[in-house]
């Protein structure tokens, strides 16, 4: 008798084991599934981004723009590109920017000074300047030395947009003072003056003369070391599309921004 009581005890004790396991499984994760699959997915994300970018980015962002699109259906990148100076200077009067990659650090910490962005700015690259001169070079310019010469032609960013505030920094560097037929509001506008032959050289990026292939012919001098432009980007403060805006610069500062920006000829930051 006490055989069969003591059996059937254990009986008992192995069903309510057995359910006990198996209400344990009902509320936790499937067998064989992840943990943490239940957790709910991260929002898709929808909507319009605004970015305001250093024209010496527009190859690099317009491509970058369009894999954002890409990886996130729903969403649309609008890109505004032109001198920093003037795009901090349209974004401290109200200009509706959600993100804002500057070609220096002095434009960005503008908007950093006046409270207008969301958390720190991240640096991306960096960049140099470059002799460009037409294919043929009529003017025979092959170092910084020879757009100082009598009767050349040169075309520079004007001093507040970066690529002039570099160009200052080089002329100082080396002793050299140039007299430019004009200072343009950005670098492609050098770019361009440069390309229609209107100009004999201009100063520009390392970028600008790779993205213009065989339009012009690049010069290298070493007197550009001394002037090195650090690209930040960051968030702009009174943004409505912060979730969008962290995205974007995610991608740009992630693997995948910096194989674009490196295949485009920027430095690393």
């Amino acid at each position: 008798m006490r055989a069969t009581f003591r059996k059937a005890a254990a009986l008992l004790a192995a069903g309510a084991l057995a359910a006990g396991i198996a209400g344990c499984a009902g509320n936790g994760n499937p067998a064989g599934s992840p943990a943490g699959s239940n957790a709910s997915a991260a929002p898709t994300l929808s909507g319009t981004l605004t970015v305001y970018a250093a024209a010496s980015l527009k190859k690099t962002f317009t491509g970058l723009a369009t894999r954002f699109e890409a990886s996130h259906p729903g969403t649309k990148v609008t890109l505004n590109f032109a001198g920093s100076s003037d795009l901090a200077t349209q974004i401290s009067q109200g200009a509706p920017a959600d993100v804002f990659a500057s070609a220096d650090t002095k434009n960005m910490a503008k908007l950093s000074d006046a409270s207008l962005l969301d958390g720190e700015p991240t640096n991306f690259a960096t960049n140099v300047l470059k002799i460009a001169v037409p294919p043929a070079n009529p003017a025979s310019v092959w170092s910084l030395a020879d757009l100082a010469k009598p009767g050349v032609k040169v075309v520079v960013c004007a001093p507040q947009v970066p690529c002039g505030a570099a160009t200052e920094k080089v002329e100082k560097a080396s002793g050299t003072t140039l007299k430019p037929v004009s200072e343009e509001a950005s670098v492609t506008d050098v770019l361009g003056k440069v390309t229609s032959g209107e100009a004999d050289a201009g100063l520009v990026y390392v970028t600008d003369v790779k993205t213009a292939g065989s339009k012009v012919k690049g010069i290298t001098f070493p007197e550009a070391s001394q002037a090195v432009n650090t690209y930040p980007i960051a968030t702009v403060g009174p943004s409505k599309n912060k979730e969008l805006a962290r995205a974007f610069i995610e991608l740009v500062i992630g693997s995948e921004g910096r194989k674009v920006l490196a295949d485009a000829g920027f430095g690393a930051p």
